[in-house]
Protein backbone atom coordinates (compact mmCIF):
# COMPACT_ATOMS: atom_id res chain seq x y z
CA UNK A 1 0.00 0.00 0.00
CA UNK A 2 2.77 2.29 0.57
CA UNK A 3 4.37 1.63 -2.77
CA UNK A 4 1.53 2.35 -4.23
CA UNK A 5 0.41 5.93 -2.23
CA UNK A 6 4.40 6.75 -3.33
CA UNK A 7 3.72 5.89 -6.83
CA UNK A 8 0.27 8.21 -7.25
CA UNK A 9 2.41 10.46 -5.11
CA UNK A 10 4.48 11.01 -7.92
CA UNK A 11 1.88 10.52 -10.89
CA UNK A 12 0.41 13.78 -9.48
CA UNK A 13 3.68 15.69 -8.94
CA UNK A 14 4.16 15.29 -12.38
CA UNK A 15 0.50 16.16 -13.81
CA UNK A 16 1.00 18.86 -10.85
CA UNK A 17 4.40 20.41 -12.88
CA UNK A 18 2.47 19.61 -16.66
CA UNK A 19 -0.35 21.59 -15.44
CA UNK A 20 2.04 24.43 -14.54
CA UNK A 21 3.62 24.65 -17.85
CA UNK A 22 -0.07 24.02 -19.61
CA UNK A 23 -0.84 27.51 -17.44
CA UNK A 24 2.68 29.02 -18.67
CA UNK A 25 1.81 28.53 -22.26
CA UNK A 26 -1.18 29.27 -22.10
CA UNK A 27 0.30 32.94 -20.75
CA UNK A 28 2.93 32.65 -23.75
CA UNK A 29 0.29 32.33 -26.54
CA UNK A 30 -1.34 35.38 -24.94
CA UNK A 31 1.64 37.15 -25.30
CA UNK A 32 2.64 36.27 -28.81
CA UNK A 33 -1.15 37.56 -30.08
CA UNK A 34 -0.29 40.96 -27.94
CA UNK A 35 2.45 41.16 -30.09
CA UNK A 36 1.25 40.51 -33.52
CA UNK A 37 -1.58 42.84 -32.99
CA UNK A 38 1.15 45.61 -32.20
CA UNK A 39 3.30 44.93 -34.71
CA UNK A 40 0.18 45.07 -37.20
CA UNK A 41 -0.76 48.30 -36.05
CA UNK A 42 2.68 49.41 -36.25
CA UNK A 43 3.46 48.10 -40.03
CA UNK A 44 0.07 49.87 -40.95
CA UNK A 45 1.25 53.10 -39.29
CA UNK A 46 5.23 53.06 -40.30
CA UNK A 47 5.50 50.38 -42.21
CA UNK A 48 8.77 49.82 -40.70
CA UNK A 49 10.35 46.15 -41.33
CA UNK A 50 10.89 45.51 -37.53
CA UNK A 51 7.08 45.48 -37.07
CA UNK A 52 7.11 42.83 -40.04
CA UNK A 53 9.84 40.65 -38.39
CA UNK A 54 8.40 40.30 -34.92
CA UNK A 55 4.74 39.74 -36.45
CA UNK A 56 6.80 36.98 -38.25
CA UNK A 57 8.46 35.45 -35.27
CA UNK A 58 5.34 35.82 -32.85
CA UNK A 59 3.61 33.56 -35.21
CA UNK A 60 6.17 31.30 -35.82
CA UNK A 61 6.69 30.95 -31.55
CA UNK A 62 2.91 30.85 -31.40
CA UNK A 63 2.45 27.51 -33.88
CA UNK A 64 5.55 26.11 -31.87
CA UNK A 65 3.68 26.47 -28.49
CA UNK A 66 0.33 25.51 -29.67
CA UNK A 67 1.70 22.28 -31.21
CA UNK A 68 3.51 21.74 -27.64
CA UNK A 69 -0.13 22.58 -25.78
CA UNK A 70 -1.90 20.09 -28.28
CA UNK A 71 0.61 17.36 -27.20
CA UNK A 72 0.65 18.09 -23.64
CA UNK A 73 -2.74 18.92 -22.76
CA UNK A 74 -5.18 15.45 -21.66
CA UNK A 75 -7.95 17.19 -20.21
CA UNK A 76 -11.01 16.91 -22.76
CA UNK A 77 -12.70 20.13 -21.53
CA UNK A 78 -9.21 22.12 -22.39
CA UNK A 79 -8.47 19.94 -25.40
CA UNK A 80 -11.74 21.80 -26.59
CA UNK A 81 -10.87 24.90 -25.51
CA UNK A 82 -7.83 24.03 -27.44
CA UNK A 83 -9.57 23.24 -30.44
CA UNK A 84 -11.79 26.80 -30.33
CA UNK A 85 -8.50 28.85 -29.19
CA UNK A 86 -6.56 27.48 -32.26
CA UNK A 87 -9.70 28.64 -34.58
CA UNK A 88 -9.87 31.87 -33.49
CA UNK A 89 -6.50 32.61 -33.75
CA UNK A 90 -6.23 31.63 -36.95
CA UNK A 91 -8.97 33.62 -38.02
CA UNK A 92 -6.80 36.49 -36.05
CA UNK A 93 -3.72 34.85 -38.28
CA UNK A 94 -5.82 35.91 -41.39
CA UNK A 95 -7.10 39.01 -40.63
CA UNK A 96 -3.68 40.64 -39.62
CA UNK A 97 -1.53 39.10 -42.27
CA UNK A 98 -4.53 40.56 -45.02
CA UNK A 99 -3.68 43.59 -43.76
CA UNK A 100 0.21 43.46 -43.78
CA UNK A 101 -0.24 42.05 -47.21
CA UNK A 102 -2.36 45.37 -48.42
CA UNK A 103 0.64 47.47 -47.08
CA UNK A 104 2.86 45.54 -48.76
CA UNK A 105 0.81 46.21 -52.23
CA UNK A 106 1.09 49.95 -51.09
CA UNK A 107 -2.65 49.81 -50.22
CA UNK A 108 -2.27 51.01 -46.44
CA UNK A 109 -5.37 53.25 -46.77
CA UNK A 110 -7.32 49.86 -47.36
CA UNK A 111 -5.32 47.86 -44.64
CA UNK A 112 -5.78 50.58 -42.17
CA UNK A 113 -10.28 50.59 -43.07
CA UNK A 114 -9.85 47.02 -42.85
CA UNK A 115 -8.73 47.58 -39.08
CA UNK A 116 -11.07 50.19 -38.38
CA UNK A 117 -14.20 48.17 -39.79
CA UNK A 118 -13.25 44.41 -38.84
CA UNK A 119 -13.83 42.57 -36.18
CA UNK A 120 -10.73 42.87 -34.55
CA UNK A 121 -11.52 44.11 -31.46
CA UNK A 122 -14.32 41.56 -30.74
CA UNK A 123 -12.25 38.67 -32.01
CA UNK A 124 -9.38 39.70 -29.41
CA UNK A 125 -12.10 40.06 -26.64
CA UNK A 126 -13.57 36.49 -27.62
CA UNK A 127 -9.94 35.13 -27.80
CA UNK A 128 -8.74 36.78 -24.34
CA UNK A 129 -11.63 35.60 -22.67
CA UNK A 130 -10.95 32.14 -23.76
CA UNK A 131 -7.62 32.09 -22.76
CA UNK A 132 -9.01 33.77 -19.64
CA UNK A 133 -11.39 30.13 -19.31
CA UNK A 134 -8.56 27.88 -19.72
CA UNK A 135 -6.48 29.86 -17.53
CA UNK A 136 -8.56 29.48 -14.86
CA UNK A 137 -9.58 25.70 -15.29
CA UNK A 138 -5.89 25.21 -15.56
CA UNK A 139 -5.88 26.91 -11.97
CA UNK A 140 -8.72 24.69 -10.87
CA UNK A 141 -6.64 21.56 -12.40
CA UNK A 142 -3.54 22.99 -10.21
CA UNK A 143 -5.85 23.34 -7.54
CA UNK A 144 -6.96 19.65 -7.54
CA UNK A 145 -3.88 18.42 -7.77
CA UNK A 146 -2.42 19.99 -4.95
CA UNK A 147 -5.46 19.08 -2.88
CA UNK A 148 -4.81 15.44 -4.14
CA UNK A 149 -1.20 15.76 -3.64
CA UNK A 150 -1.84 16.86 0.12
CA UNK A 151 -4.42 13.81 0.75
CA UNK A 152 -1.80 11.41 -0.42
CA UNK A 153 0.85 12.89 1.48
CA UNK A 154 -1.33 12.36 4.46
CA UNK A 155 -2.14 8.85 3.59
CA UNK A 156 1.21 7.99 2.79
CA UNK A 157 1.97 9.17 6.17
CA UNK A 158 -0.67 7.28 7.51
CA UNK A 159 0.28 4.16 6.02
CA UNK A 160 3.67 4.53 7.32
CA UNK A 161 2.38 4.82 10.32
CA UNK A 162 0.19 1.48 10.07
CA UNK A 163 3.01 -0.33 8.57
CA UNK A 164 5.47 0.26 11.61
CA UNK A 165 2.61 -0.60 14.03
CA UNK A 166 1.89 -3.72 11.92
CA UNK A 167 5.48 -4.46 11.63
CA UNK A 168 6.32 -4.09 15.64
CA UNK A 169 3.37 -6.24 16.00
CA UNK A 170 4.91 -9.00 13.37
CA UNK A 171 8.28 -8.79 13.99
CA UNK A 172 11.31 -6.72 14.55
CA UNK A 173 13.03 -8.33 11.77
CA UNK A 174 9.94 -7.73 9.08
CA UNK A 175 9.62 -4.59 10.71
CA UNK A 176 12.95 -3.72 9.88
CA UNK A 177 13.38 -4.77 6.52
CA UNK A 178 10.42 -3.23 5.66
CA UNK A 179 10.74 0.16 7.49
CA UNK A 180 14.21 -0.28 5.49
CA UNK A 181 12.59 -0.43 1.90
CA UNK A 182 9.47 1.61 2.35
CA UNK A 183 12.23 4.43 4.24
CA UNK A 184 14.26 3.80 0.69
CA UNK A 185 11.61 4.23 -1.46
CA UNK A 186 9.52 7.05 0.56
CA UNK A 187 13.22 8.84 0.30
CA UNK A 188 13.42 8.16 -3.55
CA UNK A 189 9.72 9.79 -3.64
CA UNK A 190 10.35 12.99 -1.09
CA UNK A 191 13.21 13.43 -3.45
CA UNK A 192 11.40 13.40 -6.66
CA UNK A 193 9.21 16.05 -4.85
CA UNK A 194 11.74 18.51 -3.59
CA UNK A 195 12.89 17.93 -6.98
CA UNK A 196 9.34 18.57 -8.45
CA UNK A 197 8.40 21.31 -6.30
CA UNK A 198 12.09 22.67 -7.01
CA UNK A 199 10.83 22.80 -10.69
CA UNK A 200 7.48 24.20 -10.33
CA UNK A 201 9.40 26.90 -7.89
CA UNK A 202 11.61 27.82 -11.18
CA UNK A 203 8.61 27.80 -13.32
CA UNK A 204 6.50 30.11 -11.41
CA UNK A 205 9.37 32.34 -11.30
CA UNK A 206 9.59 32.63 -14.43
CA UNK A 207 6.28 32.98 -15.01
CA UNK A 208 6.19 35.55 -12.34
CA UNK A 209 8.79 37.71 -14.20
CA UNK A 210 7.05 37.43 -17.74
CA UNK A 211 3.70 38.70 -15.96
CA UNK A 212 5.88 41.71 -14.43
CA UNK A 213 7.38 42.54 -17.51
CA UNK A 214 4.11 41.83 -19.77
CA UNK A 215 2.79 44.28 -17.14
CA UNK A 216 5.32 47.13 -17.53
CA UNK A 217 5.03 46.39 -21.42
CA UNK A 218 1.23 47.17 -21.38
CA UNK A 219 1.92 49.93 -19.13
CA UNK A 220 4.59 51.19 -21.21
CA UNK A 221 2.45 50.73 -24.79
CA UNK A 222 -0.72 52.79 -22.61
CA UNK A 223 1.72 55.69 -22.50
CA UNK A 224 2.41 55.76 -26.09
CA UNK A 225 -0.65 55.09 -26.82
CA UNK A 226 -1.88 58.24 -24.78
CA UNK A 227 1.02 60.51 -26.43
CA UNK A 228 -0.17 59.42 -29.89
CA UNK A 229 -3.69 60.50 -28.76
CA UNK A 230 -2.55 64.11 -27.67
CA UNK A 231 -0.30 64.59 -31.49
CA UNK A 232 -3.58 62.62 -33.06
CA UNK A 233 -6.13 65.70 -30.95
CA UNK A 234 -3.16 68.55 -32.06
CA UNK A 235 -3.11 67.49 -35.99
CA UNK A 236 -6.92 67.58 -35.48
CA UNK A 237 -6.63 70.87 -34.55
CA UNK A 238 -3.67 71.91 -36.94
CA UNK A 239 -5.90 70.49 -40.06
CA UNK A 240 -8.97 72.34 -38.69
CA UNK A 241 -6.74 75.89 -38.59
CA UNK A 242 -5.62 74.95 -42.14
CA UNK A 243 -9.30 74.72 -43.47
CA UNK A 244 -9.91 77.63 -41.62
CA UNK A 245 -7.19 79.37 -43.57
CA UNK A 246 -8.29 78.05 -46.78
CA UNK A 247 -11.74 79.00 -46.33
CA UNK A 248 -10.54 82.51 -46.42
CA UNK A 249 -8.03 82.03 -49.34
CA UNK A 250 -11.37 80.86 -50.84
CA UNK A 251 -13.16 84.02 -49.74
CA UNK A 252 -10.50 86.65 -51.36
CA UNK A 253 -9.99 84.43 -54.49
CA UNK A 254 -13.85 84.67 -55.19
CA UNK A 255 -13.43 88.32 -54.49
CA UNK A 256 -10.60 88.43 -56.60
CA UNK A 257 -12.88 86.68 -59.52
CA UNK A 258 -15.71 89.06 -58.66
CA UNK A 259 -13.66 92.32 -59.49
CA UNK A 260 -12.07 90.68 -63.05
CA UNK A 261 -15.73 90.38 -63.48
CA UNK A 262 -16.45 93.22 -63.05
CA UNK A 263 -13.41 94.90 -65.00
CA UNK A 264 -14.15 92.35 -67.75
CA UNK A 265 -17.72 94.30 -68.03
CA UNK A 266 -16.27 97.55 -67.63
CA UNK A 267 -13.84 96.74 -70.64
CA UNK A 268 -16.81 95.88 -72.44
CA UNK A 269 -18.39 99.36 -72.09
CA UNK A 270 -15.53 100.62 -72.90
CA UNK A 271 -14.89 98.59 -75.95
CA UNK A 272 -18.25 99.57 -77.08
CA UNK A 273 -17.63 103.69 -76.54
CA UNK A 274 -14.29 102.92 -78.42
CA UNK A 275 -16.28 101.54 -81.29
CA UNK A 276 -18.26 104.27 -81.37
CA UNK A 277 -15.82 107.19 -81.81
CA UNK A 278 -14.37 105.20 -84.34
CA UNK A 279 -17.90 105.34 -86.06
CA UNK A 280 -18.43 109.00 -84.99
CA UNK A 281 -15.11 110.02 -86.62
CA UNK A 282 -14.93 107.57 -89.99
CA UNK A 283 -18.39 109.92 -90.39
CA UNK A 284 -16.37 112.80 -89.65
CA UNK A 285 -13.42 112.11 -92.20
CA UNK A 286 -16.39 111.62 -94.59
CA UNK A 287 -17.92 114.82 -94.23
CA UNK A 288 -14.36 116.95 -94.22
CA UNK A 289 -13.61 114.73 -97.31
CA UNK A 290 -17.20 116.09 -98.70
CA UNK A 291 -16.01 119.90 -97.43
CA UNK A 292 -12.49 119.45 -99.06
CA UNK A 293 -14.46 118.33 -102.72
CA UNK A 294 -16.99 121.58 -102.40
CA UNK A 295 -13.71 123.94 -101.25
CA UNK A 296 -12.08 122.83 -104.65
CA UNK A 297 -15.57 123.15 -106.76
CA UNK A 298 -15.32 126.57 -105.16
CA UNK A 299 -11.45 127.07 -105.88
CA UNK A 300 -12.57 126.31 -109.72
CA UNK A 301 -15.20 128.51 -109.79
CA UNK A 302 -12.89 131.12 -108.54
CA UNK A 303 -10.88 130.70 -111.51
CA UNK A 304 -13.55 130.74 -113.74
CA UNK A 305 -14.94 133.65 -112.42
CA UNK A 306 -10.89 135.39 -112.27
CA UNK A 307 -10.95 134.30 -116.21
CA UNK A 308 -14.60 135.07 -117.26
CA UNK A 309 -13.80 138.80 -115.29
CA UNK A 310 -10.31 139.08 -117.12
CA UNK A 311 -12.00 138.46 -120.08
CA UNK A 312 -14.86 140.83 -119.51
CA UNK A 313 -11.61 144.14 -118.47
CA UNK A 314 -10.51 143.42 -122.06
CA UNK A 315 -13.59 143.45 -123.92
CA UNK A 316 -14.20 146.50 -121.76
CA UNK A 317 -10.70 148.30 -122.83
CA UNK A 318 -12.59 147.68 -126.63
CA UNK A 319 -15.36 149.55 -125.57
CA UNK A 320 -13.69 152.70 -124.87
CA UNK A 321 -15.28 154.98 -123.03
CA UNK A 322 -18.51 152.91 -123.20
CA UNK A 323 -16.94 149.97 -121.32
CA UNK A 324 -15.16 151.51 -118.17
CA UNK A 325 -18.42 150.91 -116.00
CA UNK A 326 -18.24 147.10 -116.63
CA UNK A 327 -14.21 146.96 -116.30
CA UNK A 328 -15.11 148.77 -112.42
CA UNK A 329 -17.33 145.91 -112.38
CA UNK A 330 -15.22 142.93 -113.60
CA UNK A 331 -11.99 144.11 -111.51
CA UNK A 332 -14.48 144.08 -108.47
CA UNK A 333 -15.44 140.78 -109.79
CA UNK A 334 -11.92 139.81 -110.22
CA UNK A 335 -10.90 140.61 -106.45
CA UNK A 336 -13.41 138.47 -105.30
CA UNK A 337 -12.59 135.20 -107.48
CA UNK A 338 -9.41 136.48 -105.69
CA UNK A 339 -10.23 136.52 -102.39
CA UNK A 340 -12.85 132.57 -102.66
CA UNK A 341 -9.92 131.37 -104.22
CA UNK A 342 -7.80 132.50 -100.84
CA UNK A 343 -10.30 131.28 -98.95
CA UNK A 344 -11.04 127.88 -101.03
CA UNK A 345 -7.25 127.46 -100.50
CA UNK A 346 -7.80 128.54 -96.61
CA UNK A 347 -10.27 125.81 -96.62
CA UNK A 348 -8.24 123.33 -98.50
CA UNK A 349 -5.70 123.16 -95.77
CA UNK A 350 -7.58 123.79 -92.90
CA UNK A 351 -9.61 120.13 -94.89
CA UNK A 352 -6.02 118.77 -94.68
CA UNK A 353 -5.24 119.57 -91.03
CA UNK A 354 -8.57 118.06 -90.58
CA UNK A 355 -8.19 114.98 -92.02
CA UNK A 356 -4.36 114.43 -90.94
CA UNK A 357 -5.82 115.20 -87.67
CA UNK A 358 -8.73 112.42 -88.51
CA UNK A 359 -6.15 110.25 -89.93
CA UNK A 360 -3.89 110.12 -86.24
CA UNK A 361 -7.10 109.69 -84.26
CA UNK A 362 -8.19 107.01 -86.12
CA UNK A 363 -4.85 105.34 -85.71
CA UNK A 364 -4.94 106.10 -81.93
CA UNK A 365 -8.36 104.54 -81.81
CA UNK A 366 -7.07 101.54 -83.42
CA UNK A 367 -4.24 101.27 -80.94
CA UNK A 368 -7.10 101.63 -78.20
CA UNK A 369 -9.37 99.54 -79.61
CA UNK A 370 -6.40 96.81 -79.79
CA UNK A 371 -5.59 97.38 -75.90
CA UNK A 372 -9.23 97.23 -74.94
CA UNK A 373 -8.78 93.68 -76.61
CA UNK A 374 -5.64 93.66 -75.12
CA UNK A 375 -7.31 94.12 -71.37
CA UNK A 376 -10.41 92.39 -71.94
CA UNK A 377 -8.06 88.71 -72.68
CA UNK A 378 -5.65 89.80 -70.01
CA UNK A 379 -9.07 90.06 -68.04
CA UNK A 380 -10.10 87.16 -69.08
CA UNK A 381 -7.08 84.78 -68.54
CA UNK A 382 -6.89 86.36 -65.00
CA UNK A 383 -10.36 85.07 -64.23
CA UNK A 384 -9.76 81.68 -65.43
CA UNK A 385 -6.55 81.53 -63.33
CA UNK A 386 -8.57 82.90 -59.98
CA UNK A 387 -10.69 80.47 -60.97
CA UNK A 388 -8.42 78.01 -61.34
CA UNK A 389 -6.84 78.95 -57.77
CA UNK A 390 -10.61 78.77 -56.16
CA UNK A 391 -10.97 75.40 -57.37
CA UNK A 392 -7.45 74.49 -55.66
CA UNK A 393 -8.20 76.22 -52.69
CA UNK A 394 -11.47 74.65 -52.94
CA UNK A 395 -9.66 71.32 -52.65
CA UNK A 396 -7.57 71.87 -49.96
CA UNK A 397 -10.66 72.79 -48.05
CA UNK A 398 -12.04 69.70 -48.65
CA UNK A 399 -9.17 67.37 -47.95
CA UNK A 400 -8.34 69.85 -44.49
CA UNK A 401 -11.66 68.70 -43.21
CA UNK A 402 -11.19 64.80 -44.59
CA UNK A 403 -7.92 65.27 -42.71
CA UNK A 404 -9.35 66.96 -39.61
CA UNK A 405 -12.27 63.58 -39.95
CA UNK A 406 -9.95 60.70 -40.23
CA UNK A 407 -7.21 62.09 -37.25
CA UNK A 408 -10.51 62.27 -35.00
CA UNK A 409 -11.34 58.83 -35.97
CA UNK A 410 -7.85 58.00 -35.14
CA UNK A 411 -7.95 59.83 -31.99
CA UNK A 412 -10.92 57.77 -31.06
CA UNK A 413 -9.90 54.58 -31.91
CA UNK A 414 -6.48 55.23 -29.57
CA UNK A 415 -8.71 56.20 -26.42
CA UNK A 416 -10.27 52.28 -27.54
CA UNK A 417 -6.94 51.41 -27.56
CA UNK A 418 -5.75 52.76 -24.00
CA UNK A 419 -8.61 51.46 -22.28
CA UNK A 420 -7.78 47.69 -23.77
CA UNK A 421 -4.32 48.17 -22.35
CA UNK A 422 -5.75 50.02 -19.02
CA UNK A 423 -7.56 46.47 -18.75
CA UNK A 424 -4.86 44.10 -19.67
CA UNK A 425 -2.59 45.69 -17.22
CA UNK A 426 -5.33 45.49 -14.24
CA UNK A 427 -5.53 41.93 -15.50
CA UNK A 428 -1.66 41.31 -15.79
CA UNK A 429 -1.00 42.69 -12.05
CA UNK A 430 -4.08 40.42 -11.21
CA UNK A 431 -1.95 37.59 -12.52
CA UNK A 432 1.06 38.38 -11.05
CA UNK A 433 -0.46 38.93 -7.80
CA UNK A 434 -1.83 35.19 -8.22
CA UNK A 435 1.59 33.85 -8.84
CA UNK A 436 2.98 35.33 -6.13
CA UNK A 437 0.26 33.47 -4.21
CA UNK A 438 0.78 30.30 -5.85
CA UNK A 439 4.89 30.55 -5.45
CA UNK A 440 4.48 31.00 -1.34
CA UNK A 441 2.35 27.43 -1.94
CA UNK A 442 4.74 25.99 -3.77
CA UNK A 443 7.40 27.00 -1.29
CA UNK A 444 5.26 25.46 1.83
CA UNK A 445 4.93 22.06 -0.08
CA UNK A 446 9.20 22.01 -0.76
CA UNK A 447 9.39 22.66 2.52
CA UNK A 448 7.00 20.15 3.80
CA UNK A 449 8.87 17.38 1.53
CA UNK A 450 11.98 18.79 2.95
CA UNK A 451 10.50 17.84 5.99
CA UNK A 452 9.16 14.09 5.40
CA UNK A 453 12.75 13.37 3.56
CA UNK A 454 14.48 14.42 7.17
CA UNK A 455 11.48 12.89 9.00
CA UNK A 456 12.13 9.79 7.05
Amino acid sequence: MAVANVRQLMTISEELRSAWETHEKVDHVNLNLQIMARATRGYLLQRHPTSLLDFNEAKSDYMTVVSELDAQITNEEQRQNLAQLTTLINQFITLHQGMIDLVNQNQTAAGVQIWRESNGRALTGEIGSLLTDMEDLEGEIVARQETIQAAALWRLQLTLLIAATLSLLLSALIGTLVIIKASRIMDQAAGNIVSSASEIATSIEQQERSSSQQAASVSETSTTMDELGASSRQSAEQAEAAAAGAQQVLALAEGGTRAVERSLDGMGDLREKVDAIADQILRLSEQTSQIGGISSLVSDLANQTNMLALNAAVEAVRAGEHGKGFAVVSGEIRKLADQSKKSAEKINALVADIQTAINSTVMVTDEGTKTVEEGVRIAEETADAFAGVAEAVNNVVLNSQQISLNVKQQAVAIQQVVSAMNSLNTGAQETAHGITQIKVGTHQLNESALQLKVAI
